[in-house]
């Protein structure tokens, strides 16, 4: 990851605001009580704790980075929040009833490992849910003279350390836990109207920074900017990443 912590926070709550409809959809589904103890792993600078504070009594939140937890623990000082490995946390077996995470799957070495580590810390009964990780091998970018800047952004996800195609393999990662998949699917794309242009901003800024580093793009960079909003001007953009989600039973 190479954005600094506001870029990267500033990511997070956009992310946070794609998947509003599908976690509450899914805590309805979950039907857990109030007084439920809660895990968000891999909490990042704290964009769902605050969430999860107003649903459940008793919230945890987990990070490996100290600036992320630190941040975290500054925006929701109600939570109590770990610096630990999502491979291996630092928390007894069964301690929980709901264990999740949102777009974290997506950077993890070993993200099979992560799942049966929130598996392990849910209580028989609990629940574990994967919120959102996004599959880069199925993106579509249109018109095809933009086909390329996905092409690229996927090969910078991988340089970084990213697993971009790990959407399609949550159904496995909670068969290889020990879970019962209670449900899995992708987040639908919707376009009734043109995209709103500060989120067409925003992608093309998440988009530059990935790519700072090619030098294809960054030598023609003024060029690819004018096409980018030249469609979104025209009303053609068109930019889907399926995004897989899970829901399973200890």
């Amino acid at each position: 990851m190479t954005s600094a912590l506001p870029e990267w926070h500033d990511r997070y709550q956009r992310q946070a605001q794609w998947t509003s409809s599908l976690r509450a959809y899914l805590y309805e589904r979950a039907a857990l009580p109030p007084d439920s103890r809660v895990l968000d792993v891999g909490c990042g600078s704290g964009v769902l704790l605050d969430e999860l504070s107003g649903k459940f009594s008793r919230v945890f939140g987990l990070d490996l980075e100290h600036e992320r937890t630190a941040m975290a623990m500054r925006k929701s000082p109600q939570t109590l929040l770990v610096q630990t490995d999502a491979h291996c946390m630092s928390f007894e077996s069964q301690a929980f009833d709901l264990v999740l995470c949102h777009f974290l799957l997506l950077w993890v070495n070993e993200p099979s490992r992560v799942v049966s580590e929130m598996a392990r810390l849910t209580r028989p009964g609990g629940v574990v849910m994967v919120f959102a990780e996004p599959d880069y091998g199925g993106r579509i970018d249109y018109p095809e003279t933009l086909e390329l800047l996905g092409q690229w952004q996927t090969d910078s996800l991988r340089q970084q350390g990213a697993d971009p195609t790990v959407g399609r393999k949550l159904a496995g990662f909670f068969k290889e836990a020990g879970l019962s998949l209670v449900e899995s699917g992708v987040l639908g794309g919707q376009w009734r109207t043109r995209a709103d242009l500060s989120e067409t901003e925003n992608e093309w800024e998440v988009l530059c920074r990935d790519l700072s580093g090619n030098p294809e793009f960054t030598s023609n960079l003024e060029d690819y900017r004018q096409e980018y909003f030249s469609a979104w001007e025209r009303g053609t953009r068109v930019l889907f990443v399926p995004t897989f989600y899970a829901m399973g039973r200890k």
